[in-house]
């Protein structure tokens, strides 16, 4: 048996590692520093089984890994990859700032009172935001 393919295929696996582990500490600063800047207190909501909250911030989640996704495999460094990692949160935030803002000023009081429609539209904004900016970070 030929084990050259698996041999060569298991010497990716500390780059793998390396970015996999840097993704878990960007996204838990992501979460962090969402969780901050939201009028809103999330894992509060969610522990009470608010379904509003629980669809805006995993909106939110999976609007911020699209785009360091894309940051993983475009980055020529590890450095180019945090600091994509970094722009994508500040997009994030800026995509709920202004959301809340310009479409709906009250949305973090409702999403508080539950008012599920308020958590899909703020959990799509983020879907859109981070959809663009991950084909942005393509180019």
């Amino acid at each position: 048996m030929d084990w050259t393919p698996l041999t060569e295929s298991l010497t990716g696996l500390a780059p793998f590692l390396i970015y996999v582990g840097l993704s878990i500490g960007l996204i838990a600063m992501y979460a962090s520093v969402y969780m901050l800047a939201t009028a809103h207190d999330e894992l509060a909501l969610i522990r009470r089984d608010n379904t509003a909250a629980a669809i805006a911030f995993a909106g939110s989640m999976i609007g911020y890994t699209l785009p360091l996704a894309v940051a993983a495999q475009h980055a020529a460094t590890l450095l180019v990859f945090l600091v994509w990692g970094v722009v994508a949160i500040v997009v994030q935030v800026v995509i709920y700032w202004f959301f809340r803002l310009l479409m709906l000023r009250d949305v973090s009081a409702r999403i508080e009172r539950g008012e599920t429609a308020a958590g899909i539209l703020l959990g799509a904004a983020s879907l859109a935001g981070g959809i663009v900016d991950a084909a942005a970070m393509a180019v």
